[in-house]
């Protein structure tokens, strides 16, 4: 999301509200140092920290520059207004139509309202004169919030009169068209990583998954189930006429210029057919290891393993903790033009270039076992397997990281010490696993709080206690002279849905095999005695991970609890 920095500098703002009394010295220092670490406009920290109140300041602000104020976070804005000026241009120049005076008047509340050239592209496109107002950062995004939070609404109008016992016809398949678009760009518009079309019994729910949580977004008449799912079908090239067996496809959407490739799961269930559409952007091609939130001793640890010739390095976790991206980043750091890398997935989710992708096909006998058989002779340097799915596959991936190979893969177990006795498990000998795992990478996902309305508090140690092993606690809070501990936490706004949570991010742990942990898995050791071992040696633990990520406003400790888990 585009920002536009407030149109006041600091030294005025500072003149403006330090000068009179009305924020002390010591305050307005404090935010300063907060918005240069963070990015954000002082104006917003202010508020965040509970300073000034924002339609206080708003109003300030808004007669140093000359303009009427307004307040939008309650106002009701008519669609045909709110449409004046398209999304796109609502959200990177911060500019929200709200009203209409005259018949030729349109009323515009801006972050910067001397931006000349968002309000003469505005009067273009109306034929209407553009009068600017001030509002704030937290007042727009209320704002904008109207473009997309009212799903309902909009299918509601696109679906009004048309009789739900007849559907077809060139109308109906209009406004079946219609609806999945809706359906597409609302999730886009709200970061859904996966969209669910659930049949019932009397209707259908639509349901987006938001940073790992799921949400009802909307009901449809269950007429429309039978057209929506064809539609979909269709744009998946899948079978229209299949109902009782499971299909997947997938298909592109260009939404707002972005193209975003959807991966869709159509399966037989007692009401009928769901689909669920996972949304792959290209933002998830961007992220670095950095942005994926390993810490700096983690980037260290990963630097060392990537610049190794040969041998494994192994990304668990549960299904959607993030491994495949992870391994994506690591695939980034290693794509030179001097090394050839070869992957084999099921599916194929971003497209990297200077890489030879292959995507499973068991319909032609093309599986993880016998791609990985053909990718050996094709002369690679790095070889990436999407999952280690069976004996055959772990034997054939760890026989190539002994040839000379770096492999690259993921494999779901709980944490980085019980993915040694899970090859085990899969038949590997414990020399080969000694001899060719060099590094394997834990971790899950955590919610981030929400910037524009994060917090701290003051949280009792006692109660931070008990949501840790007792050993973690000792080692982190032994000698505290406080009581209590700082922690943070979101309020809740518009931007977050009001759930004081905006995107997600990794905790971590990275198991280095060194020399004991060989000796302890020639041996046959358990998990635990291999995890215990491991923490000497320097790992930091997942929980650990996600406690320092807690302690400087990352995430919350009751997010880190939920996700890490504490026996």
């Amino acid at each position: 999301m585009t920002v536009c920095r407030m149109p006041l500098s600091q030294p005025q703002l500072r003149s403006l509200l330090v000068d009179p009394g009305l924020v002390t010295a010591d305050d307005f220092e404090t935010a300063a140092k907060t918005s240069a670490a963070s990015g954000r406009p002082i104006d917003e920290v202010l508020v965040a920290n509970g300073v000034m109140p924002d339609r206080y300041l708003g109003q300030i602000i808004a007669d140093a520059l000359g303009f009427p104020f307004v307040r939008l976070e309650n106002i009701s804005i008519a669609d045909h207004v709110l449409q004046a000026v398209p999304e796109r241009v609502a959200r990177s120049s911060r500019a929200v139509a709200f009203g209409m005076d005259d018949g030729n008047k349109l009323r515009v509340a801006m972050r910067d309202p001397d931006d000349l050239e968002t309000l003469r592209f505005i009067e273009k496109k109306m034929g209407l004169r553009a009068v600017p107002y001030y509002a704030t950062a937290l007042g727009l995004e209320a704002a904008i919030e109207h473009y997309a939070k009212d799903l309902g609404s909009a299918i509601s109008r696109i679906l009004e009169g048309a009789p739900t016992e007849d559907v077809g016809g060139e109308e109906g398949e209009s406004r079946v068209i219609s609806v999945v678009e809706l359906v597409m760009n609302y999730a886009y518009q709200n970061n859904a990583s996966d969209v669910h079309i659930e049949p019932r019994e009397k209707e259908i729910v639509v349901r987006y998954r938001i940073d790992g949580i799921l949400h009802d977004v909307v009901m449809m008449p269950r007429a429309y189930l039978e057209p929506v799912v064809s539609r979909i079908k269709i744009l998946s090239k899948m079978r229209t006429d299949e109902h009782y067996a499971a299909q997947d496809g997938k298909f592109q959407e260009i939404i707002n210029g972005v193209r975003i490739d959807v991966r869709v799961s159509v399966l037989p269930v007692v009401d009928g057919e769901k689909v669920v559409m996972r949304l792959l952007t290209e933002k998830g091609k961007r992220f670095t290891l950095r942005d994926l939130g390993l810490s700096e001793h983690d980037l260290k640890v990963v630097d060392r393993h990537t610049q190794k010739s040969f041998g494994m390095i192994l990304a668990t976790g549960p299904t959607g903790s993030g491994k495949t991206t992870t391994m994506y980043a690591v695939l980034k750091v290693l794509n030179t033009r001097d090394v050839n890398i070869a992957t084999i997935e099921d599916p194929i989710e971003y497209a990297i270039e200077g890489v030879n992708q292959i995507q499973v096909n068991p319909k032609t006998g093309l599986t993880f076992a016998s791609g990985l058989r053909s990718i050996v002779r094709q002369d690679p340097d790095i070889i990436m397997v999407g999952e280690v799915r069976d004996e055959e596959t772990a034997g054939i991936s760890v026989n190539a990281a002994m040839t000379g190979h770096l492999v690259l893969s993921t494999l779901h177990t709980n944490d980085a010490a019980t993915t040694l006795p899970r090859l085990r498990d899969m038949k590997i000998e414990p020399f080969l696993i000694a001899s060719s795992v060099n590094l394997i990478i834990a971790q899950r996902l955590v919610r981030k709080i929400c910037p524009r309305c994060i917090m701290s508090y003051e949280a009792k140690l006692e109660e931070v206690k008990s949501q840790l092993p007792s050993a973690l606690f000792a080692q982190r809070f032994k000698g505290a002279k406080k009581k209590t501990v700082g922690l943070y936490r979101g309020k809740g706004c518009p931007v977050c849905n009001r759930t004081g949570y905006q995107g997600r991010v990794g905790i971590y742990e990275t198991l280095e095999i060194e020399d004991n942990i060989r000796e302890l898995i020639m041996r046959g050791a358990p998990g635990n005695e291999i995890a215990a071992q491991a923490v000497k040696n320097g790992m930091v633990t997942m929980l650990e991970d996600g406690l320092d990520k807690a302690l400087t406003g990352v995430t919350t400790m009751e997010e880190v609890v939920r996700v890490a888990g504490v026996a």
